[in-house]
C-alpha cells in the first residue's frame, strides 16, 4: 500500500519525524510532497529553499520518495502516485472531506487519515518550527 505524507517541513523537528513515521506506518510505502515555497500561503514562507527540504527528508529512513510539489495543482502528484491513503499531520489546517471530495471527482481511490499527535518529550522540547525559529530569534538576536 503506498502512503502520500505532505507539509512544509522547513527546519525538521520530532513533530515531523513522529508524523512521517506514523504516515509509514498505515502502508508499505510512504511518498512524501514537499510543499513549494511559492504555493505556502497559510502561514510564514519556508525558509529553506524547496530542494532542500524536499533533500533533508528523502534522508528519513522511513521516507521512500520524496518530491517537490507541483507548481499549480496540489493533486497532480497525488494522481501520478495513486496512493491507498493520504496521512494528514494531526494539526495540518486540511479539510480531510474536502480532500475525500477531490480525491473522489478525480477517480483517485484512496482514504485520508489523521497521523496521531505526538507530546512533548520533556519540557522545553519544541514541535512547531514557527516555535523554533521564534526561540532562535529570542535567544540569538539583540
Amino acid at each position: 500500500m503506498k502512503v502520500v505524507a505532505q507539509g512544509t517541513f522547513d527546519i525538521i523537528h520530532p513533530g515531523h519525524v513522529h508524523y512521517l513515521t506514523d504516515a509509514a506506518g498505515m502502508g508499505d510505502e510512504l511518498h512524501v510532497i514537499i510543499a513549494r515555497r511559492e504555493n505556502v500561503g497559510h502561514k510564514e514562507k519556508p525558509v529553506l529553499s524547496n530542494e532542500q527540504r524536499r533533500d533533508v527528508v528523502a534522508a528519513l529512513d522511513v521516507v521512500d520518495h520524496a518530491r517537490v510539489g507541483h507548481e499549480s495543482d496540489i493533486f497532480a502528484p497525488i494522481e501520478d502516485i495513486d496512493p491507498d491513503v493520504i496521512a494528514l499531520g494531526y494539526d495540518q489546517h486540511h479539510d480531510p472531506e474536502g480532500i475525500q471530495a477531490e480525491l473522489d471527482s478525480r477517480g483517485i481511490d484512496c482514504t485520508v487519515e489523521r497521523a496521531s499527535p505526538r507530546d512533548p518529550q520533556h519540557d522545553d522540547e519544541l514541535l512547531s518550527t514557527g516555535d523554533i525559529i521564534d526561540r532562535i530569534i529570542d535567544q540569538r538576536c539583540d
